[in-house]
């Protein structure tokens, strides 16, 4: 039996889109003002309104960490938060992260291990370890691998990107 509508077939007003809404933020350094639909995640406000598309877009369900940034030094999954939801935020890309055209030393870890493979990852895989040695609550290969969990590799370079975290660790 199909449901039934108290207003079937009456005439449905027209609602009007909600505004855009200004935001600011701080990406890389550099400080932008968008306005942006309020079901704008801050993955498509960077990747499609200002063309930082290292970021990458995996699964859009906060369950691969291909879009890992860090926001006020914390890292996030950018695909489940809304741009303005962070407004007045400091955000930091994989672009943001080498400076004065110095490989972060995370970036450079990565390329002395291999620890890519298509690459696909490697954005979300470095905001992500950075993030972690920030915290400081990863010492050993087992706790960088539990607190590296929501990040996923499809090509297995797991062994390599441990490798990579703990030499930048063993640095700091």
């Amino acid at each position: 039996m199909a449901p039934v509508y108290a207003n079937a077939g009456a005439d449905i007003e027209t609602v009007p889109a909600p505004q855009k809404i200004a935001i600011s933020l701080t990406v890389n350094g550099v400080e932008i003002k968008l306005a942006v639909a309020p079901w704008t995640t801050l993955l498509d406000a960077l990747r499609d309104r200002l063309d930082l598309t290292g970021t990458k877009k995996g699964c859009d369900h906060g369950q691969c960490g291909a879009c890992t940034v860090l926001v006020d030094g914390r890292r996030i999954n950018a695909c489940l938060t809304l741009a303005v939801m962070k407004d007045g935020a400091t955000v930091t890309t994989i672009e943001g992260i080498a400076t004065h055209g110095t490989l972060h030393a995370l970036q450079q870890a990565f390329i002395d291990h291999d620890a890519f493979q298509c690459g696909y990852c490697t954005p979300g895989q470095i905001c992500s370890a950075v993030g972690l040695i920030a915290e400081g609550k990863a010492t050993t290969a087992n706790e960088i691998r539990e607190l590296m969990s929501g990040n996923i590799c499809r090509c297995g370079a797991y062994p390599n990107i441990v490798a990579a975290i703990q030499q930048v660790i063993g640095q700091s």
